[in-house]
């Protein structure tokens, strides 16, 4: 760790006050102070510069800094920050929304914003309530999700994610019940699923990472998969939602994970890479189907929901910049790039003793090791091997900006060999 005489004024009188994310914060190590960004690297208080190869939670696909989404943000925030969308309207958002609708599949052409994935997938849970009362189906409260599966950390999305999941479990009995099952990778999981949905009058929708289920475990699955699921949603009258916070925006190879099962979903929601990591921004993408059983006479058809910077104006001012990057196309060509290296570099640790599995794809780049690792120890290591990867439980894990050079991605997945052969 860096010398504590380097670190800046700043840590040393804010680090008693701030609450760190998944942090004990008792015995967690300090962490390291960054003071400026650039592509892929982290420029540290003490000099040192770190290769980033998690992009800051997966956000910053186009790299750190990127001057066109810089260039988009002062534009913006010179003209005016934020304007609440209840009743106003601004250019960023509606140029956005109309962009979204245009670039996603099928009818996704009804655009919710929020602040954040959770508060994304929230909302997205709220709709699929809501649009079974609107038709007047009454007690369609529950929701099927899957084993694996990690939608955030507010309430509705906690009750979704795998109940086993270590960060959750404390609160399983604050969190209304969900039917938890396995992914329907084949006919007889199809079948059971199939049961539970027939045997269940209560479910609203389906809930699921599509082809990667991410914080939970990096898990990939098939196309196959999420054709099942449609096909059962379509026989039992429930929503299916797509959770595409961590696949959307070229991730996966394509510039959404749905594409490449040609599924369409009754909603999606977006948010992570759709600013290209310069501001908090997400979106929950409705169906015209499921957005007409909104309208109506009865004010008390209408979606009662509105977070207080929905439509943010800087986010979404960045969010037409990265969607303008995107499509240029450079990233088709980079991910790929990315995905080949990854598969190369990392196949080495297939041989070390404590590695239960190596996979990629696209840009995800993930070694499995066969017990949960002491996280704080590993990144440790890592930092002294001039990289900045954080893994959780038994996942290390590459995500890496579609803009790292080959030998930055080389440092990566070298430190990642170095520290996990010892």
């Amino acid at each position: 760790m860096d010398d504590e005489d380097l670190r800046p004024d700043w840590f040393k009188t804010g680090a008693r006050h701030v609450w760190r994310p998944y942090a004990q914060m008792q015995t967690a190590p300090a962490p390291l102070p960054v003071v400026r960004t650039e592509g892929a690297r982290l420029h540290l208080a003490d000099g040192r510069v770190l290769i980033d190869g998690v992009a800051s939670w997966w956000t910053a696909c186009h790299g750190y800094n990127h001057p066109q989404i810089i260039t988009a943000m002062h534009r913006q925030l010179d003209a005016m920050p934020h304007v609440m969308l209840g009743g106003l309207a601004h250019e960023q958002a509606y140029r956005l929304a109309a962009r979204l609708a245009a670039l996603l599949p099928g009818e996704l052409n009804h655009v919710f914003f929020a602040e954040s994935g959770s508060v994304a997938v929230e909302i997205a849970m709220k709709m699929a309530v809501q649009f079974h009362l609107n038709r007047g189906a009454q007690g369609r409260t529950k929701f099927v999700a899957f084993r694996g599966g990690y939608h955030g950390d507010t309430f509705a999305a906690m009750s979704v994610c795998d109940p086993e999941e270590g960060m959750h479990a404390l609160f399983a009995g604050a969190l209304a019940p969900q039917h938890i099952v396995e992914l329907p990778r084949d006919a007889a999981s199809e079948a059971a699923l199939d049961l539970l949905l027939a045997r269940h009058e209560d479910i609203a929708g389906i809930v699921v990472e599509p082809l990667v289920q991410g914080a939970g475990g990096m898990l990939f699955h098939d196309g196959d998969t999420l054709r099942r699921l449609r096909r059962l949603a379509d026989k039992h009258g429930v929503l299916l939602i797509f959770d595409e916070i961590f696949t959307g925006f070229g991730r996966t190879g394509t510039l959404f994970a749905m594409q490449q099962a040609d599924v369409v979903p009754d909603i999606v929601t977006l948010s992570k890479a759709l600013t290209g990591g310069a501001a908090p921004l997400s979106a929950a993408v409705a169906s015209t189907r499921v957005f007409d059983a909104f309208l109506g006479d009865d004010p008390m058809r209408a979606l009662m929901h509105g977070p207080t910077y929905m439509g943010h104006a800087l986010g979404c001012a960045a969010a037409n910049a990265s969607l303008d990057l995107f499509e240029r196309g450079d990233w088709t060509d980079a991910v790929s790039r990315i995905a080949a290296q990854l598969t190369e570099e990392l196949a080495p640790c297939r041989g070390f003793s404590r590695v239960a599995q190596v996979r990629t794809k696209g840009a995800i780049g993930v070694v499995e090791l066969d017990a949960p690792a002491d996280v704080g120890a590993l990144t440790a290591r890592f930092v002294e091997r001039g990289v900045w990867i954080r893994p959780f439980g038994r996942i290390v894990y590459l995500t890496p900006a579609f803009v790292i050079s080959p030998s930055e991605l080389t440092q990566l997945t070298s430190a990642i060999a170095a520290v996990l052969a010892d």
